[in-house]
């Protein structure tokens, strides 16, 4: 995003530059070319007034005067001018010989008229040049024409061409001062760019880092709110009210979760000695309902222990220890055999004879609770379950990654069940247990970025995956 709001901020800023340069550049050409010709038009004018009577007359001595006032003019400014009459004929110049298309060395556009466009236009009464401006990539001399009159009828045209060298170099250093002062203004712009946009976009980083914080686990993180616009401030400060409300609102959840499930515990140990207590009054026609009362009591009991256990789990501090993987299964299976052997089911482990990991302490064992639990509850009388530690597998950059497998060969789930496992209080129809098991392992694996994946086995039955990083 930096580069992207860099790449507007340029491009609007040379535009902007260039929007100032170029009409800056075109009043400095109009500028030049007006002053001159103000010049030029007065001489031209003047010249028109002394000609009129030489011209209307035709004397010899009057237009002798003319052409002496002519010639010093061009000896003294180095700008050639003539006099004709009505009929586009030269009676006057400011050096022998000169006609019309000596003013122009470069050739007028409608060369093959015997009277140039800008004597014509002055005989019908106008002044021509007073509209032009020169621009320095132009070599034409400033031709000014301007109509000689006599009781409102035009006689002739007194006609001035300026060479424009020096206006036209004075117009390039101008211009040259002109793009020296926009490029510097430009190089200043560029320079800001990067203090400028970073001080823009640090609310913006700051609340894109805060936000990755805030759901990678750590609430406690808010945006720093004291630099950058006021209106992303403004955003800043609406996300720590956010994430404020968030944490509290989480906090009490977590709170009421843990108080719930611990103040029901003691009750339900209570209950479940007093119903355990009456099975010496019940006749034989109420054991089963009395059995069934003392199941409901358990059931009970594990479902605080779950809500006690997933409100733990994401409220604690967690600290990271080293642990063999096939130690500890070959733990949790030994912890689990008498439990098989009840239900005349098989459970064994094997794989890997050692395998370290760095794990958020004691996740592992209680997520290979969870998942051998499930399986002998949900797999049936006689059901096989086998732990399997794989061997440790290795990247180049020295991390990695150990699968644990809990595989049993049981009714297992249909596959689009199987995603849905792991959500709380899910249970399959409704049948026994909190629906918390699988995704209170979920919640132990995230806190060390594991993962758990449910896939069916062949021909029945579950494979459960516990992914373990390995991160030196």
């Amino acid at each position: 995003m930096h580069r992207r709001v860099v790449t507007v901020y340029v491009t609007l800023l040379v535009a902007a530059c260039l929007a100032f340069a170029l009409p800056l550049c075109g009043n400095i050409a109009a500028r030049g070319t007006s002053d001159m010709l103000l010049d030029r038009i007065n001489d031209t004018a003047r010249f028109a007034g002394l000609a009129e009577p030489g011209v209307l007359s035709g004397a010899e001595d009057t237009l002798s005067g003319l052409t002496s006032e002519l010639a010093v003019y061009e000896q003294v400014y180095g700008i050639p001018a003539v006099v004709v009459n009505r009929d586009g004929e030269v009676v006057a110049s400011s050096s022998p010989g000169l006609d019309l298309a000596d003013l122009n060395p470069s050739g007028w556009p409608d060369s093959d008229e015997e009277v140039p466009g800008p004597v014509r236009t002055a005989l019908a009464g106008n002044r021509m040049g007073a509209d032009s401006v020169v621009w320095p990539w132009q070599d034409e001399p400033l031709v000014v024409a301007e109509p000689i009159g006599s009781s409102g009828e035009v006689v002739g045209v007194a006609v001035t061409a300026s060479p424009t060298d020096a206006l036209r170099r004075a117009t390039l250093v101008q211009w040259a001062v002109a793009l020296l002062v926009v490029a510097a203004l430009l190089a200043a712009g560029i320079a800001v760019a990067g203090p400028l946009t970073r001080w823009i976009l640090r609310p913006i980083d700051d609340l894109d880092e805060a936000t990755r914080a805030v759901s990678g686990g750590s609430l406690d993180t808010r945006v720093r709110t004291a630099a950058g616009p006021e209106e992303l401030r403004r955003l800043g400060e609406s996300f720590n009210q956010m994430a404020d409300t968030i944490t509290s609102l989480l906090e009490s959840q977590r709170t009421f979760v843990a108080y719930a499930g611990h103040q029901v515990r003691n009750p339900l140990a209570a209950l479940r000695l007093r119903v355990g207590s009456l099975s010496r009054h019940l006749g034989p026609e109420g054991a089963q309902e009395h059995r069934l009362a003392l199941d409901e009591v358990d059931r009970l009991t594990r479902i605080c222990d779950s809500l006690l256990t997933l409100a733990q789990a994401e409220d604690a501090e967690h600290s990271m220890v080293w642990e063999d993987a096939r130690e500890v299964a070959e733990q949790r299976v030994a912890a689990w055999l008498p439990i098989a052997e009840r239900a005349r089911a098989v459970l064994r482990c094997s794989g890997a004879e050692e395998a370290t990991v760095r794990c958020v302490e004691g996740t592992l064992d209680q997520a290979l609770d969870a998942l051998i639990d499930n399986a002998l509850k949900f797999g049936g009388e006689g059901v096989r379950i086998f732990v399997r530690v794989e061997e440790p597998v290795r990247d180049e950059n020295g991390g990695g990654h150990l699968d644990v497998h809990v595989v049993d060969d049981g009714p297992g789930l249909p596959e689009h069940q199987l995603d849905q496992a792991t959500r709380p209080f899910w249970r399959d129809g409704g049948g026994d247990g909190s629906g918390l098991g699988l995704s209170i392992v979920v919640t132990l694996l995230e806190l060390q970025g594991a993962e758990l994946s449910l896939t069916p086995r062949e021909p029945s039955g579950i494979d459960a995956r516990l992914r373990l990083s390995l991160a030196e």
